[in-house]
């Protein structure tokens, strides 16, 4: 077993190419995951579809054909070609592969370094993915460990002690183009997490804020949540061209405003669109500065230049947890095939003591002190052994290892440690059904 993941980010890849390989809803992300899961190489994916990523990471048989075969759909669906997907993606595997999981879950590969919202992501996106069955136990043991490496790098580390966001830039750059948003009228559509962060931002500056969403009890919530108020989304076209200040931030797979829409204004506005794809398709100019997410890179480089003694100890942690990651998965692989050692042993003593007491050679009175004294005459003898083979798990030679255990074991179920019980599977499962 192989883990891959093909990454397309905000580092890789322009904002046009990561909103064609962008999953705009769930039946999107099913679909896509169906069309995965359905090669022979690849038996669990988990799909991440965010404003600066699209990443396949996956579980696979053989690297070479499940690459193949990503590349292939996801040409097929974006209508790039393979050669231009090769030539952007960042493809890891195995080891590299969980440490950039690791990396991503720590928020030391987003555009805004310690940002809180991937966490988020991650967790949606690995508890869609198993509660819809394109993922179980193999994936699961990952995405455990790259959240506890998560939340080790939070614990250790300052680096999101400023709680940060996409979302939070964009009001650090209005605010830096503008004297005071105080008393301003900004339009928010939408009512994600992003919104629900830019609406609180504006509000406790003293803008005056309006909501507006498809979802109309959506939009109220988030609005008796921050204190601001609400428009009917079906007034856009009407009330667009009002609002000198506007984010817009929806899960539209087209976009929202166009340029039938807007009209021009004696004033300067400052339009911010956070959505992916995009949700403002704008091409006049009517004194509107228009901002989207790579246009927010110098406030993002600025905030990586003050964080760049964190992000050193982060990957510290970060590398740490993958030899720890890969240490305890061989452990998984070994511990099986102990007990399964010891169960044939002992199976074995207690025919042999069956057999001296039915032939009488010892006294069936003295039934108990035999069946415990062959017991611990296997125990020591295979106590020296066994500790030698966990010993020989953390070593590379371990895959080399176990597999002539398990030929000698002669199990039926040649993939038995995949059959070890991952409780941190259900673990989250259970925490994603609450």
């Amino acid at each position: 077993m192989h883990y891959l993941n093909i990454s397309f980010s905000h580092k890789n890849s322009t904002l046009e190419i990561r909103e064609k390989l962008s999953y705009p809803d769930d039946e999107h992300v099913s679909g896509c995951l169906t069309k995965l899961n359905s090669s022979d190489a690849i038996n669990e994916t988990i799909l991440i579809s965010t404003c600066n990523r699209m990443e396949i990471f996956c579980s696979c048989s053989d690297i070479v054909e499940a690459t193949q075969h990503i590349f292939e759909m996801l040409t097929d669906r974006a209508g790039i070609s393979i050669e231009e997907l090769e030539g952007r993606a960042d493809v890891f595997d195995d080891s590299s592969a969980i440490h950039h999981l690791f990396t991503v879950a720590s928020s030391l590969d987003s555009m805004v370094i310690g940002e809180t919202q991937i966490a988020g992501q991650l967790k949606d996106a690995f508890r869609f993915s198993y509660d819809k069955g394109h993922c179980g136990q193999k994936l699961a043991r990952a995405m455990h460990n790259a959240f506890k490496c998560a939340a080790k790098v939070r614990n250790a580390t300052d680096i999101s002690s400023k709680p940060v966001s996409i979302a939070s830039v964009a009001v650090a750059k209005l605010k830096s183009v503008l004297e005071s948003v105080e008393g301003k009228k900004a339009l928010i559509i939408g009512t994600g997490e992003m919104s629900e962060i830019t609406a609180k931002h504006m509000v406790s500056n003293g803008a005056d804020v309006y909501i507006m969403n498809r979802t109309k009890d959506k939009a109220f919530t988030l609005a008796e949540e921050c204190g601001a108020k609400v428009l009917d989304f079906d007034q856009l076209p009407h009330i667009v061209n009002e609002f000198e200040i506007l984010f817009t931030a929806t899960s539209s797979p087209v976009p929202i405003i166009t340029d039938e829409i807007i009209r021009s204004c004696d004033f300067d506005r400052y339009w911010f669109d956070l959505a992916m794809p995009r949700d403002i398709s704008y091409h006049k100019g009517e004194r509107i500065n228009l901002y989207q997410i790579d246009d927010l890179k110098t406030i993002v480089d600025e905030n990586k230049g003050l964080r760049e003694d964190e992000a050193r100890k982060a990957h510290t942690i970060i590398g740490r947890s993958t030899v720890e990651f890969f240490e305890w998965l061989d452990t998984l692989n070994i511990e099986p095939m102990i007990k399964e050692i010891y169960s044939k042993a002992f199976e074995a003593a207690k025919i042999e003591s069956d057999r001296v007491i039915k032939n009488g050679y010892i006294p069936k009175k003295y039934e108990e002190q035999i069946r415990k004294m062959s017991e611990q005459v296997i125990k020591r003898f295979l106590h020296d052994m066994t500790t030698k083979m966990r010993s020989v798990s953390e070593e590379s030679k371990s895959d080399m290892i176990t597999g002539a255990l398990q030929f000698l074991i002669k199990n039926e179920n040649v993939a038995m440690p995949d059959k070890y019980k991952c409780e941190h599977a259900l673990e989250v499962a259970k925490k994603g059904s609450k």
